[in-house]
């Protein structure tokens, strides 16, 4: 059910504006939206402009409270890269150098756990299945690395079940290694199947060179796509996903606690994977869930262990007790309209596919803009369901989330003088767009 209206009402039709306005009062927490004239492409705001071209973007300002400041951030990390979506949606809460490309350091262990987890979810592997400790797995991974390991015995059988764990649990880069030449001939093969797997899913940064995350020219991710990847893994893997939640992890005799610091505060943590590198600093993706509100959060650039710990619960509480979950538009809601050219009608109605909820914050609510957008005006003939425009919602300078619009009713081609019309209204304004 949408939030309970008291007064709801539209602007004049004036050629070439966008129509409506809706003003939404709650007892407690009045968000208002305002009908605006578009601003041309290039973003600047030109309030009297008039809208009327044939081609270029249309912006419809829904205004909650007040246009929130460029630059503007609802909280602050130490974390030179950030990155926090709601689980449920996908909805963006925090983003803070989000696209910029790093090494992902051992959080590409995540990756690698998605080939498997993959493989296993299809039927192509089982955890009973074994695989054989070579020595370039025992030489670059195990004892003799230096590295995180799970410490396998040189030209041991172990189960892959064993290995998940070792790499969940410890991050052992001798079990990647043995998992990617088991699976593949060779950690090479593997990490590209880890680069191709990971354009399959969307990310459109991450390269993988190896299977561990060890340094390595031309690897890197973002924190972004390290977010996705662990939604996806969380998602798509439900019984696959509970090792990242496992505390501790004992092999060869040797038991090793979870090397992310989140399961042991006892805040609702439970997974993922963190990792350090000399170019990147400290790292962490991880999870929490606080009644019924999950969070994932990415981060990077942190200058130890001690402050990558407190930035990543400080981040992630912060994003489980900030913000609201709000119906602004219930299904089949008309959300706008779009201008049309040469139709029996100006104006086309939008609405989405189902109900709009948007994820309020609970303070700082002038920060929260959103927008229809659209490439228009839109020609005629307008069928019911073509693809129009979206939603789009800001929190701060963030794009939160985006909902795309579709046509609410058909608009046929208008009558000659109203196409005629039409024309000379894009010759005269046409330049300002």
């Amino acid at each position: 059910m949408a939030l309970p209206m008291r007064w709801l009402c539209a602007t004049e039709h004036k050629p070439g504006w966008i129509s409506a306005t809706r003003l939404i009062r709650r007892a407690k927490s009045p968000i208002l939206f305002a009908g605006l004239p578009a601003v041309p492409a290039n973003g600047s705001n030109i309030m009297q402009l008039r809208l009327l071209p044939l081609a270029g973007l249309l912006v419809f300002g829904l205004l909650l409270f007040f246009q929130a400041p460029a630059g503007a951030q609802l909280f602050e990390t130490k974390a030179a890269q950030a990155f926090m979506i709601d689980a449920e949606t996908g909805t963006v809460l925090f983003s803070k150098n989000a696209d910029k490309p790093i090494p992902p350091a051992s959080m590409a262990k995540l990756m690698t756990m998605e080939v498997v987890f993959n493989a296993i979810k299809s039927g192509r592997l089982k955890l009973d299945d074994t695989f054989v400790v070579s020595e370039n797995a025992w030489r670059k991974g195990g004892a003799p690395s230096g590295t995180s390991t799970m410490f396998a015995k040189l030209k041991s059988s172990i189960r892959l079940e064993d290995l998940i764990q070792g790499v969940t649990v410890q991050a052992a880069n001798d079990g990647c290694i043995v998992i990617a030449e088991g699976m593949s001939g060779s950690e090479d093969n593997f990490a590209a199947q880890m680069t191709e797997r990971a354009r399959q899913i969307g990310l459109k940064t991450s390269t993988f060179v190896n299977s561990t995350g060890l340094p390595a020219d031309g690897q890197q991710t973002t924190m972004r796509e390290l977010a996705q990847l662990a939604l996806h893994l969380w998602r798509d893997y439900p019984d696959l996903y509970r090792y990242y939640s496992q505390k501790d992890f004992t092999w060869n005799k040797i038991s090793q606690r979870n090397r992310n610091p989140l399961l042991a505060m006892d805040i609702g943590a439970d997974g993922l994977a963190v990792g350090a590198s000399e170019a990147a600093g400290f790292g962490i993706v991880g999870s929490l869930s606080h009644n019924g509100t999950r969070v994932i959060a990415a981060m990077s650039g942190l200058a130890s262990d001690k402050e990558r710990a407190e930035e990543a619960r400080k981040l992630l509480d912060w994003g489980v007790r900030s913000f609201e979950k709000t119906e602004i538009f219930a299904k089949d809601e008309v959300v706008g309209e779009a201008q049309v050219f040469g139709g029996a009608k100006s104006g086309v109605t939008l609405k989405a596919k189902g109900p709009i909820d948007i994820f309020l914050p609970i303070t700082n609510r002038d920060k929260l803009t959103a927008r229809i957008v659209y490439n228009g005006p839109v020609a005629a003939p307008v069928e019911e369901g073509q693809p129009v425009g979206a939603l789009r919602v800001w929190i701060g300078d963030t794009l939160s989330q985006e909902t795309p619009l579709f046509a609410a009713e058909s608009i046929g081609v208008g009558t000659l003088p109203q196409r005629a019309l039409d024309a000379v209204k894009e010759l005269a304004v046409g330049w300002l767009r």
